[in-house]
């Protein structure tokens, strides 16, 4: 029978957490997309990517940050960033040996979500973070 979903099939709770980490640690390194992430709350964000993750693929978690529209308003991200983000994803799953057919799955959620991120439909890279754009609240202090 095989494992029933991706969420499973990409180890849970454990393995999507060492995926995003990897893939976080790769855009930040990324001179194409980094600036991006300039003022980026990193732990927030790793945070948020795994609920993200573990929602879209079937495990039992709510994603709890703004709407991706709303995250990205303002941020002027170009087709060639979303593109650059999506091969270090790439990447990524190619290093954790994610089946081919599940990256496929993988990035079939993720599709759709470039018409809320993509502002600027241009191949240009390593744009900076516009001053106007405005970060998240920092999470609540437990």
């Amino acid at each position: 029978m095989g494992h029933h979903t991706l969420f499973d099939r990409l180890g849970k709770g454990a393995g999507i957490t060492a995926v995003i980490d990897d893939f976080v640690g790769r855009c930040a390194g990324d001179g194409r997309i980094n600036s991006k992430f300039a003022r980026t709350d990193v732990p927030r964000l790793k945070t948020l990517l795994v609920e993200q993750v573990s929602s879209a693929t079937g495990g039992k978690v709510e994603y709890t940050g703004r709407s991706m529209s709303d995250t990205h308003r303002g941020m002027q991200v170009t087709a060639g960033e979303f593109d650059a983000l999506v091969e270090d994803l790439v990447a990524t799953l190619n290093k954790f040996g994610v089946a081919a057919a599940d990256q496929t799955s993988l990035l079939g959620i993720l599709g759709p979500l470039r018409t809320d991120i993509v502002e600027v439909e241009s191949a240009t890279t390593g744009t900076p973070l516009p001053n106007a754009y405005e970060n998240a609240k920092p999470l609540a202090a437990v």
